[in-house]
């Protein structure tokens, strides 16, 4: 691809509509110092310096989607809290819609707080329902996303589980036949509870350890052939169109149906893993939908997750850093 195709596609993906379905969450970071251990338990004690709340989960897929160009919808469920109201104002102030984030008085917002001294996680204390929907929050939450998905047709929507509740079965097999009915790409991150509920979806997203454990597997050896075997089994099941599995170190591995390879990590300074894969997520939906191309899809995804590990927390891709990445490494 040379410089004049990558501009124009990375120009594509700022004219893309995207809805992101799923578990929202709040990251909290207290930042401090350590100078001693606690009297009263063996513990270190962390003298906290400054807080920082940021958009996590699917909040988190939706930012990477922003920060790519795209005009972002993001949907899901937050209580009727301080946690909520915060994460409400940092999505609006990300320029993220937020008509389909629906409050809550059966559950408190998800939220995450890491305790930070010297650039090392010390705890991570999580507040969270993960019990599934209320038939009573799970019809008007199903109405409002279709109704809102006939309406504005989006280019693509991702469905990001983090196993919180949100995601249960008949609403992801809802939204993905109102999808497939009129013609939106749809992708998923997927985790354990609903592993094999996304049937028909276009992208199937997980991880190394989603896969052995969603399909009873050992996968020890990490070889195309391999992973080629678990894009069959995966399509028993889901008669999806693309396995798209991100193997940690050994970068991730693409099928879709007529071609497929394992694209290499690049050496990196990590600081920190996490959000990577909501980044990986985003930015291969955006790409997949902008070019329909699965080999360009996983080449450029891989890169931004290796990019967002070199930041300490989470952080969402920057779309300038990630357009020289690909002009240095891909054209």
């Amino acid at each position: 691809m040379d410089k004049t195709e990558l501009a124009s596609l990375f120009d594509r993906l700022g004219q893309l509509h995207v809805v992101v379905v799923g578990d929202v969450m709040l990251d909290n970071y207290w930042w401090g110092e350590v100078e001693r251990i606690s009297p009263e338990a063996p513990v270190p004690v962390v003298a906290v310096k400054r807080r920082e709340s940021r958009l996590g989960g699917a909040a988190n897929v939706a930012l990477n989607c922003r920060s790519l160009g795209a005009k972002v919808s993001l949907a899901g469920i937050i209580g009727d809290d301080a946690e909520g109201k915060t994460l409400l104002k940092l999505a609006q102030d990300a320029g993220i819609g937020t008509d389909l984030l629906m409050p809550s008085q059966k559950r408190a917002t998800t939220t995450k707080t890491r305790v930070i001294s010297r650039n090392q996680q010390m705890m991570r204390l999580d507040d969270e329902v993960s019990d599934d929907l209320y038939t009573e929050e799970e019809h008007p939450f199903i109405d409002i996303v279709l109704r809102y998905l006939q309406r504005e047709k989006p280019d693509v929507l991702i469905f990001e589980d983090y196993n919180k509740g949100v995601l249960k079965e008949n609403v992801i097999q809802r939204i993905i036949a109102h999808c497939t009915e009129i013609g939106i790409v749809t992708a998923v991150d997927p985790k354990m509870k609903n592993f094999l509920c996304y049937k028909n979806v276009s992208i199937f997203k997980p991880n190394l350890k989603e896969v052995r454990e969603g399909l009873h597997i050992l996968l020890q050896d990490i070889t195309e052939g391999e992973l080629d075997k678990v894009h069959r089994k995966l399509q028993e099941s889901l008669q999806h169109q693309i396995s798209f599995i991100t193997l940690s170190e050994h970068g991730v591995y693409y099928n879709d149906g007529t071609s497929s390879a394992i694209i290499p990590s690049h050496v990196r300074n990590i600081s920190d893993v996490s959000g990577a894969g909501d980044t990986v997520i985003a930015t291969a939906a955006m790409v997949y939908a902008a070019t329909k191309d699965a080999n360009l899809m996983a080449e450029i995804s891989n890169l931004a997750g290796g990019l967002v590990c070199e930041e300490v927390g989470v952080a969402p891709i920057n779309k300038e850093r990630l357009y020289s990445e690909c002009a240095m490494l891909l054209s």
